[in-house]
């Protein structure tokens, strides 16, 4: 078996000997070609001392954890998980305990601690198991449902078994039948045709009533049609080429161009809710946002031509996920182009009616993400900053398992709390700083402490993460001074990957025309999962509604378009 090769750390003095020795004992062409090799070597360990997190947050993404949780980081670093008395004995500086403490009982109530998240990561489990796997018949809300009658017994009816008794109807039994269908399915309807032998007249049979008459195509797309394609290509992200491929093998050929029309024609007839869309996510208490890539062709074009030109411009392309709380709604907006997250924010916020309060803005601490021209409170997320912590855990398992588990560990467990028992924005805020304010002011001193008495060194990873920390406190730690403000970004986080997957699989727009689409689209689905709406029938009903949606399109959004429906419905019955 081939030796592992051991690392070494080489004092700058010992290296400079070691040149000098190798220059006088080598001739000149050999001693200059080991000494590069020597030089490289040097300077590929410096990189990668450099980039040492980097490449073990890509390492770690690759090949190993895919989770953040707590309890997979800490037992991934430290085998079973069980605190050994060196970290006790750590744990207990961290907190910031007087060094005269009995040692004893510090292992002791670090024990405690430990036994205690123990048993509260049991009960989670315990009560997060899951099922048997199947779903129960109300999980099939857009299934067709056919009653079947007992052949040969009604209510009142004698017993089969008891001439005495009578039957009585009860619970109903259920048989699910189902079956698979191309994503877009065709009938087709042979009419037919009689010609005159004398003068050439033809009569053809008309088609059924619950046809389109008006039509005079020979061919007709439903508006389910265009929905399941919209609903494809924008909310799970699957590229046209690739549906037209699926249409094209199970026997219903419907090609990427056409596909397309399809869309543009939906887009065509709904695009006012979006704008109307944008108009209420303005009047929001809370946004969020945060930004990832995106790929315009038309756009990269552009960007091409100005560099050849030699203008100096921005050259990102970017899509912003943006997340308003409106009262109890969630609106989603997605848009792409060259803009950053606080130029999109501060587009939509134009809107925004002046006696409405301060704007409550989370995100993380890219400048680029908070909007100019807006009154707003920033606030900066949590998560992030735990992220720093939990992705050198390896190099620091003690130092990032106090801030871990015993700092972002409590005040995550005080937020669950306060959601569970559906405290008001208020009572949250006066909990958070009877609970987690202490917790975060230790860990403030914790922080100060470890630069100012050099406890580590300042460049290194776990020094760039407690300046990230020191640098944005205010605004995380927002949650603890103003009322409604969210403990981190997760929400617009989990939005941002829905245009993660799009990208994935297809890849880039060919134009801006198409990225407004796509985003109007992506944004409706997204808003449509934040607020338990069914997506599919939303859309359809738009496009079967679209002259109404002209007239007033804040009366079609996803949690009140049922309601506009029964009404017109009403009075259409009058």
């Amino acid at each position: 078996m081939k030796k592992k090769t051991a690392v070494i750390n080489i004092e700058p003095e010992i290296l400079e000997e070691l040149i000098d020795k190798v220059q006088k004992a080598l001739p000149e062409k050999d001693a200059e070609l080991i000494i590069r090799i020597i030089l490289t070597l040097k300077f590929i360990c410096e990189q990668l001392e450099r980039k040492n997190v980097q490449i073990k947050r890509l390492l770690k993404r690759i090949f190993g954890i895919k989770t953040e949780k707590t309890k997979k980081i800490i037992k991934n670093n430290n085998g079973s998980g069980d605190n050994t008395s060196e970290d006790n004995d750590l744990s207990m500086n961290n907190n910031q305990k007087d060094l005269s403490t009995d040692s004893k009982d510090s292992d002791t109530d670090s024990s405690k601690n430990q036994k205690k998240e123990e048993e509260e990561e049991k009960n989670e489990d315990e009560n997060s198991k899951k099922g048997h796997g199947r779903n129960g018949i109300d999980k099939y809300t857009s299934a067709n449902v056919i009653e079947v009658p007992h052949q040969s017994l009604k209510k009142g009816d004698p017993c089969l078994l008891c001439p005495k008794g009578k039957v009585y109807p009860v619970e109903p039994g259920v048989f699910t039948f189902i079956k698979g269908n191309p994503p877009v399915n065709a009938t087709i309807y042979r009419t037919e045709k009689f010609r005159c032998n004398l003068c050439g007249a033809i009569f053809e049979a008309k088609l059924p009533d619950y046809l389109p008459q008006e039509t005079k195509a020979r061919k007709y797309y439903d508006e389910t049609s265009k929905t399941i394609l919209i609903m494809l290509r924008y909310g799970y992200g699957l590229p046209l080429y690739r549906m037209a491929k699926l249409q094209e093998n199970l026997g219903i050929p419907l090609p990427a161009s056409t596909q397309w029309d399809k869309i543009e024609e939906a887009a065509d007839l709904i695009h006012r809710v979006f704008e109307e869309l944008k108009k209420m996510a303005a009047q929001g208490e809370i946004i969020h946002n945060d930004d990832t890539g995106g790929k315009i062709l038309e756009v990269m074009k552009q960007i091409e031509e100005e560099k050849e030109s030699g203008i100096k411009g921005r050259t990102g392309i970017f899509t912003t996920g943006i997340i308003a709380i409106v009262g109890e709604f969630q609106i989603a907006l997605f848009f792409t182009g060259r803009q950053h997250a606080g130029e999109n924010t501060e587009d939509v916020c134009i809107a925004r009616e002046t006696e409405n309060s301060p704007l409550i803005v989370m995100s993380d601490a890219k400048s680029g993400n908070v909007p100019k021209g807006v009154d707003v409170i920033e606030c900066n997320c949590n998560t992030h900053a735990r992220r720093y912590f939990s992705d050198i855990v390896d190099d620091f398992p003690h130092e990032c398992q106090y801030v871990i588990v015993e700092v972002f560990g409590e005040i995550y467990k005080y937020e669950r709390e306060s959601k569970k028992k559906g405290m008001s924005a208020n009572e949250r805020l006066e909990y958070h700083q009877k609970n987690s304010g202490p917790v975060m002011d230790d860990f403030h001193i914790w922080l100060n402490q470890q630069i100012y008495e050099n406890l580590v060194e300042p460049n290194s990873s776990l020094g760039k993460a407690i300046k990230y920390v020191l640098k944005h406190w205010e605004n995380l730690t927002r949650f603890l001074h103003v009322e409604g403000v969210p403990i981190d970004n997760n929400i617009c986080e989990r939005a941002i990957k829905t245009v993660i997957c799009h990208r994935k699989n297809s890849l880039f727009y060919k134009n801006e025309h198409g990225a407004y689409i796509g985003d109007m689209f992506m944004s409706l689905i997204h808003t449509c999962a934040l607020n338990g709406v069914n997506a599919f029938e939303y859309l359809t009903e738009l496009q079967n509604n679209s002259s109404k949606i002209f007239k007033n399109p804040s009366q079609w959004f996803p949690w009140n378009y049922k309601e506009t429906l029964e009404k017109f419905n009403n009075t259409t019955e009058e």
